[in-house]
């Protein structure tokens, strides 16, 4: 059986890859579509272009389901064609005045979650496979009022184009997907929708575009993918300038 794997596939960009995915991965038969919330994962089962969608509830955030996820998927026996780590959170305000808690499912959903998942998946991974993992701008720069937020994302990129290098010998491919700000419920869970004068003037990227742009990207063995112009002219500034000049631009 020749599966892929999505986590953060209840909603936004998650259920986008997902809708998006026979069309660049025909050869999937199955796709386990990761997520806490079981009940809209339902929603997003059964077969469609020739793909069996199969929920699995997984908080990426717990190490104890993570634990059962790679048992499980060891008894499955199937060869991993792709996976697509989008299960993440963000939230906006001054650190000092923030919540621990919040603070620290930053790093266990965007950084600890996308670690163990990607780990438990590769020994299953078949060669010339593929692994996308969602970043963000906010990787090219550190984030005033996104602090922890930012420098989860500069892991993901960092992490995703290092194991890029260690895994060109077996033909897999990992892309690290640094879209801008998308109109999906991350700005309202995250406290960002309306208390952000960046956010309100950034231009947005499509979820449909990123998804698609995204899976186009890694089927071609991108390292690094960024959608639109404007955000792949930053993405070469921040390489060119100091960060302690262009932080003062980054502030949300």
């Amino acid at each position: 059986m020749k599966i892929a794997i999505i986590t953060g596939a209840s909603s936004g960009l998650g259920a986008r890859f997902a809708a998006r995915l026979p069309d660049f991965f025909p050869e999937v038969e199955e796709c386990l579509l990761l997520a806490r919330r079981a009940d809209r994962l339902t929603a997003l089962s059964g077969k469609r272009g020739g793909v069996l969608f199969s929920p699995v509830s997984l908080d990426v955030a717990d190490g104890a389901e993570i634990d059962r996820f790679t048992a499980d998927l060891a008894g499955r026996g199937a060869e991993v064609l792709l996976l697509i780590n989008c299960a993440g959170c963000g939230f906006l305000g001054d650190f000092s005045e923030s919540d621990p808690a919040e603070q620290a499912r930053m790093i266990d959903v965007n950084v600890r979650g996308l670690m163990q998942v990607t780990r438990a998946v590769l020994p299953h991974m078949a060669q010339n496979g593929r692994v996308i993992n969602i970043s963000s701008i906010a990787s090219f720069v550190p984030n005033p009022r996104m602090a922890v937020y930012s420098a989860t994302k500069a892991f993901v990129s960092f992490f995703s184009q290092a194991l890029n290098e260690e895994l060109r010998p077996r033909g897999i491919r990992v892309t690290a997907v640094c879209p801008g700000p998308m109109d999906t419920e991350f700005l309202d869970v995250g406290g960002i929708r309306g208390h952000s004068k960046t956010f309100e003037i950034l231009p947005y990227c499509h979820p449909e575009r990123v998804a698609q742009g995204a899976l186009r990207a890694s089927k071609k063995g991108w390292a690094v993918y960024t959608p639109r112009a404007f955000y792949k002219f930053f993405r070469v500034l921040s390489g060119l300038l100091p960060h302690r000049l262009l932080i003062k631009l980054t502030g949300t």
